[in-house]
């Protein structure tokens, strides 16, 4: 009666931890749309609900990159985890690349179970070297699960025991194939996930110009995709010359994270491409132009936009620009501090047409930079707007005479925003001599302003 009370209890004590290891699974593996972080959960609970001394995750390349892979014995795979009761396991790092004759493992479509490494031809024929470090080290017993989606297979999992444990057994093997389960259900969401966004965001960078030469100006953006899941943007930037011998930049942002501000964005940027190529009138008059065949013929959302143009001024230039609601330019200029060109900004588009717009200008001497930028730079939601600007103008002026690109790219690294929303910045620069009477600036294609 005794032998078999004290067997009842190692039942149910074997019962509550199975289910205590499927609950921790259940509740901690899955909570990010990451297929690298999803990974590392699932060793983190195996080995801390002591079902394994040692785990690692190896997931292929292609779904790492969002895509789906054969399921064959070829895939290329990549450690994304591990996790153990040690730190100086000779088991791969993260980072290692895996190939079908690199693990010391089996690369098969269904799970199997080694018991007793030390004893396992099938194992050791794989890497014979490697093997034997594990061996040495006092790993004894393994259970390797492929990580399968449908029939695509995402990677494998390993379990391993060392010294200290028993011997994985058969009854164990279900126990990992449901963790390996519930991780590969939550990773082919990541891939999925990831699939989509880097098709939106392909999406928007088709719809942003290539800026094209802009001689005796460098001219230069950078744009970057939010960070928050499922958020598309409509962040927009442009540059080109005028008839008139001008040039126009623009950048702007349409309210709202989805295809509908994206598709706004396109069409605000390409109508007033055409408005700008057609009007010869200050940057204020084409604002005013474009809110008004907005409001006419669209629904689009609120639109916050920066327009300048800059034009020749005897021996230098000048930028003469109107701003709907949106951030300042910053001015770097040799000698000087950074500058925002903070002026009356204006309402935004597609709120009140009838608003008058001001005009700004400002001369442009040799060397000097003016870049455009969006909110989603500066904006912090525990910081306030002046101080993500200051922030800003800091790294600007720390880094103003890298090449232009150079330039935006480091600003666009160092963000001061908490990268909730896309980001785009343009760039603008003038020659490093003055300008001289004849120079090629368009001139001869030069007609007046109309007012």
């Amino acid at each position: 009666m005794g032998g078999s009370l004290e067997k009842s209890r190692e039942r149910a004590q074997e019962t509550h931890q199975r289910l205590k290891l499927l609950y921790d699974a259940s509740v901690a593996v899955g909570t990010t749309l990451d297929g690298e972080e999803i990974a590392q959960q699932l060793v983190d609970v195996a080995v801390q609900q002591r079902f394994a001394d040692f785990a690692t995750v190896d997931l292929a390349v292609p779904v790492l990159q969002g895509k789906e892979t054969p399921d064959d014995s070829t895939t290329e795979m990549r450690r994304v985890a591990v996790g153990g009761v040690r730190r100086d396991s000779p088991l791969h790092p993260v980072g290692t690349l895996i190939t079908p004759s690199h693990p010391p493992g089996p690369w098969i479509g269904t799970a199997a179970i080694e018991p007793d490494l030390q004893t396992s031809t099938t194992w050791q024929h794989h890497s014979p070297e490697e093997s034997r470090r594990l061996l040495d080290y006092g790993i004894h017993s393994l259970i390797t699960v492929p990580l399968h989606a449908r029939t695509t297979l995402l990677g494998t999992v390993n379990f391993w025991r060392s010294q200290s444990s028993r011997p994985f057994e058969e009854d164990e093997l279900s126990d990992a194939e449901e963790l390996a389960a519930k991780a590969a259900v939550s990773i082919e969401n990541a891939r999925l996930y990831q699939q989509v966004r880097n098709s939106s965001e392909q999406f928007q960078r088709l719809l942003l110009p290539r800026l094209p030469d802009l001689h005796p100006f460098t001219v230069a953006a950078d744009y970057r995709p939010a960070t928050t899941p499922g958020h598309l943007g409509g962040d927009w930037y442009d540059a080109f010359r005028l008839p008139d011998g001008a040039c126009a930049v623009v950048v702007g942002d349409v309210v709202g994270h989805d295809l509908r501000a994206a598709a706004s964005m396109s069409q605000t940027r390409n109508m007033l491409r055409a408005l700008l190529y057609d009007l010869s009138t200050p940057p204020s008059a084409v604002l005013t132009q474009l809110d008004r065949t907005l409001d006419a013929i669209t629904e689009n959302p609120v639109t916050t936009a920066c327009l300048a143009r800059v034009e020749p001024a005897g021996e230098v230039w000048r930028l003469h620009w109107s701003n709907a609601g949106h951030p300042p330019p910053l001015l770097l200029a040799p000698g000087s501090e950074p500058e925002y060109l903070a002026a009356d900004p204006g309402v935004p588009l597609c709120v009140d047409s009838e608003q008058p717009r001001p005009n700004h200008i400002h001369p442009l001497h040799p060397d000097t930079t003016v870049i455009f930028f969006t909110d989603g730079l500066v904006e912090h939601p525990r910081r306030s707007l002046d101080e993500g600007l200051k922030v800003l103008a800091a790294t600007a002026a720390a880094h103003a005479d890298q090449p232009l690109q150079r330039l935006l790219q480091i600003l666009a690294d160092r963000h001061p925003s908490d990268g909730h929303d896309d980001m785009a910045v343009l760039g603008l620069r003038t020659p490093t001599r003055p300008r001289l009477p004849g120079d090629a600036t368009g001139a001869s294609h030069r007609a007046p302003m109309r007012p």
